[in-house]
């Protein structure tokens, strides 16, 4: 803060300083360069300065100057053998660190090279040139400040020097380090924000530091489940139970009643007879497509273009045949189906949802085909489950939501539906559901046999208890509460035609995904930060090779939980943003004959969810202000029952997540509510669990 407090004095005067926001310059005074670690991103950007630049090329050599003469004083030795170092060794790495101020002279002279450096924009060449600034100040008086400016600099104190392979071996750091460079290089180097969401006001998170709050743009709890009241309740209570791990792996030790409850209610969920629970869902993608094509005789994959890296590993893995067929393209996928004798095993693996351009499988079309060609289908529900469907079942099971609706928590098929169609499905429980694993649902027989065969489920620690009862209890909850999943919809709707009224370029798609089309890597980075540090608004750059070079995008999902403010603030960004940088904007694809369906006049897409599906939820309203999100009563005592043989009735006098769900419905209920007798989410029960049942409520 003192040194924001210095900068401040000098805005008037500086032209950069002055209309750059106190934000963005706190952001650049404490992130280090990815190109000069030693160098702060605003010193690297102050290089460039006709001002700025010479003036921190002198001070540089000044600091550096004075370490050497510093060096060269008589006393210095009672420095060096206070520290356990004596001038008359040969000096070592570690002697240079303990010396005071020979290892502050290496860290000053390695700053002043990475300012010249950063002067001419080509790190390589200024060295070339200049020669090292810390060998022109070299010291005569410390033989361990020579060897500090002399020796090659350590990029990271923290990091130990990499040694030269020996000759003739193989040289692992190089190569390491050259790998890193090709992702820098083409612009596809990955960066990790430090975002950490806070359970009490989703979708708020702090960043590094505690003090600095951000909205969440980008996440995959699209429901906010994973601060729901029940969720964090039973999570609570399997681990005052059972602890925190499972003790081992499925057939040693972790097989636990939680984990068999769980998957029967995945089971269920489907309406399929057997479902079985992963660490992940990558990794049941992977075991599942792996283990099956490898052991059906001369299996062939039939593989969506643009499927996720999770199945295209499994069947890379499996050993099996695979034939790509174009995104979502039935007649090409058909003509490579009748290529082969309709006895070969086949399998026809997809998605429902695509999660990085929001399009939709055709899964009615290609059972359709499956059946004719005599395949199987495997379809990926990951980013479906949950958010689709009158029980949250995806995709599959919304195709026929009279149908599906009409038969309530029925564990038996609706026959002759899309969901029952489907041989194998794969979801996740941490997305919608806001918890950790993945899973598969299918026959029987083919459960056991994955159970029996694959890899990736025998031999590794089983999910903990508190993490599976958690994830139950949230699809318990969303089984009987359509309000969450209806109102996403809704925010969904208005921010694609709040972007759209503002020519920003969202990719046209049906689904939930928000895909803001930039076309360009490091604009799409740029942009990123840009929302970060100037408003405080955090969504990830999507860059190769996630998706094609030149549909680099940013990916927005939103939740029931955003507000109307929050809303309008994005969208207010999102412009204000694409205006500075100069981003192409729709009207601008469009001359140029557009990109990924961009300005391509494919802006007129059917949502999946009809308005009358919507307002089966009883018309959901977007939240304002400091309204809360609301909890549904019949859903929370559900989900609790579920619970009761495991752990018990909810004692009143127990310390649960929040408090006073009686209390909260009461009070509600004078306010002569709508038809949905619905809580804040940060009240629960408190009082006798038995009197939720006197709160009627509507599904």
């Amino acid at each position: 803060m003192e040194r924001l407090s210095s900068l401040a004095r000098f805005k008037a005067s500086c032209p950069f300083l002055g209309g750059t926001k106190s934000s963005t310059i706190r952001h650049l005074s404490t992130s280090s360069s990815p190109r000069f670690p030693s160098l702060s991103q605003l010193t690297e950007r102050a290089t460039g300065c006709p001002i700025m630049g010479p003036a921190l090329a002198l001070r540089s050599n000044q600091i550096v100057s004075g370490y050497a003469s510093v060096a060269g004083q008589a006393d210095v030795q009672q420095i060096h053998h206070k520290n356990g170092i004596f001038p008359d060794a040969v000096p070592s790495e570690s002697d240079i660190q303990k010396c005071p101020h020979a290892a502050a002279a290496r860290a000053a002279a390695r700053m002043a090279d990475d300012l010249a450096a950063a002067g001419t924009h080509k790190p390589a060449q200024a060295k070339e040139a200049h020669g090292s600034v810390a060998q022109q100040a070299a010291a005569s008086g410390c033989p361990f400040h020579k060897a500090a400016v002399s020796a090659p600099a350590v990029k990271d104190t923290a990091k130990a020097p990499e040694a030269a392979a020996p000759e003739g071996t193989f040289g692992y750091g190089n190569f390491f380090s050259a790998e890193l460079d090709k992702k820098r290089k083409d612009q596809s180097y990955r960066y990790f924000n430090n975002i950490n969401r806070l359970a009490a006001k989703f979708p708020v998170a702090h960043t590094a530091d505690v003090k600095k709050e951000v909205q969440v743009w980008c996440a995959n709890d699209y429901l906010g489940m994973g601060t729901n009241p029940v969720v964090l309740e039973t999570m609570h209570r399997a681990m005052n139970k059972y602890g925190a791990g499972a003790g081992g792996t499925r057939n040693i030790a972790g097989n636990s009643a939680m984990h068999l409850a769980l998957e029967n209610e995945l089971a269920s969920l489907h309406r399929k007879e057997s479902a079985l629970v992963f660490s992940s869902c990558y990794v049941a993608n992977d075991a599942t497509l792996s283990t099956l094509g490898s052991k059906l005789p001369g299996c062939v994959y039939f593989s969506d273009a643009s499927n996720h890296a999770s199945m295209i590993q499994g069947i890379r893995h499996s050993g099996a045949k695979k034939v790509i067929f174009k995104h979502n393209d039935l007649e090409d996928l058909e003509n490579k189906l009748k290529q082969w004798p309709v006895d070969t095993p086949k399998i026809i693996a997809f998605e429902s949802v695509y999660s990085m351009c929001g399009s939709v499988g055709p899964i009615e079309a290609i059972c359709d085909l499956a059946k004719k060609y005599g395949a199987l289908t495997f379809l990926d529900e990951v980013h479906a489950v949950g958010l689709y469907g009158p029980r949250g079942a995806g995709v599959a099971e919304h195709l026929d939501f009279e149908a599906q609706q009409k038969a309530g928590q029925a564990t038996s098929p609706v026959k002759g539906s899309i969901m029952d169609r489907i041989d194998i499905i794969s979801g996740t429980l941490g997305k919608a559901y806001g918890n950790v694993g993945g899973y598969v649902a299918g026959s029987a027989d083919f459960i056991d046999m994955i159970r029996s065969y694959a890899p990736g489920f025998i031999f590794t620690t089983s999910l903990p208890p508190a993490v599976v009862a958690g994830a139950r209890a949230s699809v318990i909850y969303q089984k009987h509460h359509v309000g969450d999943r209806a109102l996403k919809q809704v925010n969904v709707n208005t921010v694609k035609e709040r972007f759209a009224a503002k020519d920003i370029p969202v990719i046209p798609n049906p689904s939930h995904i928000v895909p803001v089309l930039v076309g360009d890597a490091a604009l799409a980075k740029e942009a990123s930060d840009k929302l970060l540090v100037d408003h405080g608004i955090y969504v990830q750059a999507i860059n190769y090779p996630t998706v094609a070079v030149g549909e680099e995008r940013l990916r927005f999902t939103v939740t029931p939980r955003h507000t109307q403010e929050q809303i309008d603030g994005v969208v207010q960004a999102v412009d204000q943003v694409f205006t500075e940088l100069n981003i192409k904007r729709t009207s601008d694809w469009v001359r140029e004959g557009g990109r990924a369906n961009v300005g391509m006049g494919m802006d007129d897409v059917t949502p999946i969810w009809s308005q009358e599906q919507i307002n089966v939820a009883g018309v959901p309203r977007t939240l304002k202000g400091t309204e809360q999100t609301v909890v549904n009563i019949a859903a929370v005592r559900e989900a609790r029952a579920d619970f009761e043989e495991l752990l018990g009735k909810v004692k009143p006098d127990e310390d649960m997540v929040a408090a006073s769900l009686v209390d909260g419905a009461l009070e509600l209920a004078a306010q002569a509510l709508p038809r949905r007798p619905l809580i804040p989410t940060n009240v629960l029960d408190h009082i006798k669990p038995a009197s939720v049942a006197e709160v009627s409520v509507a599904a």
